[in-house]
């Protein structure tokens, strides 16, 4: 057997990826596909999804179901699942998410509250509600994407830090529940990544990874370990701190996101 015939024994025939329109989530798609599991693309907008399903199917012979879907709200998350429940999902990828930058009391509340839901709330919904079909099933796998700045607080981008602070907490916590039921669970933590995410959150990055190599590396780390930090960027910022106390760290990325940060 090879390894894409095994991946799809584990964790197919198919997966479900919020986010997959851009960024990271298109990404984890794309390779997906590659390796010959079926995907349920899940974002809002229709017509970059049903696009990007016509490009996997051609290349790669994979069918694909598009699922425009607001995670913004509670009823986007129930069209996910109910969308779903009629597929064999065997992995489940949530890279739906965005970012703030800037102080935050200078900053909207409505935006930041929509981040919260999409970050964290739907997050947490689409874990449980696919966490009773993937413990169901008896072996699969869930990916929750954190970041590099969810170790420490960050100012200057204080609110998006704590929610990946909550991904990454919850990660950790599911994959010790569900050590013995047969599902994977596996915190992603990127550094700076060549996406949307960059423009919607007002930031410039002087240096960026590539969205493949971040779910090349994170499907390969799956089974493996509980949190993988894809690509070079992602490592070096890791360990660079790890033994820095952590009040210096939120010291020196608070500095860091300062030449990060922008308005328009």
């Amino acid at each position: 057997m090879n390894a894409a015939s095994a991946f799809v024994q584990q964790y197919g025939p198919w997966a479900l990826v919020t986010g997959a329109s851009d960024g990271i989530g298109r990404a984890f798609a794309e390779e997906l596909a590659r390796r010959g599991v079926h995907v349920i693309l899940v974002a809002r907008r229709r017509a970059q999804l049903e696009q990007l399903a016509a490009r996997l199917t051609q290349a790669h012979g994979v069918q694909c179901r598009v699922v425009p879907a607001n995670l913004s709200n509670t009823e986007g998350v129930q069209q996910v699942l109910k969308c779903s429940k009629d597929h064999d999902v065997g992995l489940v990828v949530c890279a739906a998410g965005f970012g703030t930058s800037g102080l935050f009391l200078q900053n909207d509340l409505p935006t930041e509250l929509d981040m919260l839901q999409v970050n964290c709330g739907a997050l947490a919904a689409l874990s449980w509600g696919m966490g009773h079909r993937l413990v169901q099933r008896g072996r699969g796998g869930l990916l929750l994407l954190s970041s590099v700045v969810a170790f420490q607080g960050v100012p200057r981008s204080a609110h998006y830090a704590a929610s990946k602070a909550y991904v990454q907490t919850l990660a950790e916590g599911l994959r010790e529940e569900w050590s013995g039921l047969g599902v994977q669970v596996l915190a992603v933590a990127p550094g700076p990544v060549r996406s949307g995410f960059a423009a919607r959150s007002r930031m410039t990055m002087a240096q960026a990874e590539d969205p493949q190599v971040v779910a090349r590396a994170s499907l390969d780390a799956l089974g493996r370990t509980g949190t993988v930090r894809p690509g070079f960027l992602a490592k070096l910022l890791g360990y660079s701190l790890a033994l820095t106390p952590r009040w210096a760290r939120i010291k020196i990325m608070g500095k860091v996101m300062a030449g990060m940060a922008r308005r328009p």
